[in-house]
């Protein structure tokens, strides 16, 4: 059962490829803020997986997160997560990143129970 409480944590080594310049977010060879929510979600996301259905999984529904702090390449970086909040199939999460000087960013993230077979379905449809 998937309640309150439930924590994440995931980590990465910044590379080139997790770059504003790299991914086209701006000017400075830094960690992109895009790259920061994929951690971010990826701690969430990885928490509550062993507590799904069989033919379930979560979506991101929505950010909103502050980046505070910049990080080089090749700093570790991490994000920490815990979930506060469950409304039926709404998920609502604090989230945390750090690199190894300190806070770099937070916030909350908002994801959704699917049945994913339903889901890609209900996509699909959209091609026609």
């Amino acid at each position: 059962m998937i309640e309150p409480g439930i924590q994440g944590r995931r980590e990465w080594t910044v590379t080139e490829e997790m770059t504003a310049t790299h991914i086209g977010s701006g000017p400075v060879r830094v960690f992109a803020t895009a790259m920061m929510i994929a951690l971010m979600e990826k701690a969430c996301m990885s928490s509550v997986e062993p507590f799904l259905e069989e033919g379930q999984q979560t979506v991101g529904t929505h950010v909103d997160v502050s980046h505070v702090s910049a990080t080089p390449v090749g700093m570790k970086v991490w994000s920490e997560s815990t979930l506060v909040e469950v409304d039926r199939r709404k998920l609502v999460f604090r989230v945390a990143a750090y690199d190894e000087k300190g806070l770099i960013g937070e916030g909350v993230h908002e994801r959704f129970l699917i049945d994913t077979a339903k889901f890609l379905a209900k996509t699909g449809a959209k091609n026609g």
